[in-house]
């Protein structure tokens, strides 16, 4: 199976050396979306809620580039700067996921790009 490189004008270009997504076979794995503003590259600093629903937006663009949806999502890793904001991370999470819930992680970590407070990626499949 060869290596599809998956790309977008409604998802912020990379910001370094790596696809916004790749295909390989039935399955796309995102590369970890944060609350760029697809359009200009800037980070949109907000409330969690705020980065949230940007970076779940540029993960939907991602995956409809693709031909597919945020129902095709199997599993996804929430990357938090702070543990304190899951539930309001959550809330936002769980709107974009209502019909369809994908296996998921989440975790602290001691920093993200650009002083993100949530970075997430995803795998998503065609047979989902």
């Amino acid at each position: 199976m060869a290596k599809q490189r998956i790309h977008t004008e409604n998802a912020p270009a990379a910001i370094g050396p790596y696809e916004q997504g790749v295909r390989i076979g039935d399955l796309v794995f995102t590369s970890g979306q944060i609350a760029l503003d697809p359009a200009t590259g800037r980070f949109l600093a907000g409330d969690i809620e705020q980065e949230t629903e940007r970076t779940l937006d540029n993960l939907k663009a991602i995956l409809e580039a693709a031909g597919l949806s945020l129902g095709h999502v199997v599993k996804t890793t929430v990357y938090l700067a702070d543990l304190g904001d899951f539930s309001r991370m959550n809330g936002v999470y769980e709107k974009y996921f209502a019909r369809s819930k994908p296996a998921r992680a989440c975790v602290q970590v001691a920093a993200l790009p650009k002083g993100a407070r949530v970075e997430i990626d995803a795998i998503a499949s065609f047979s989902a």
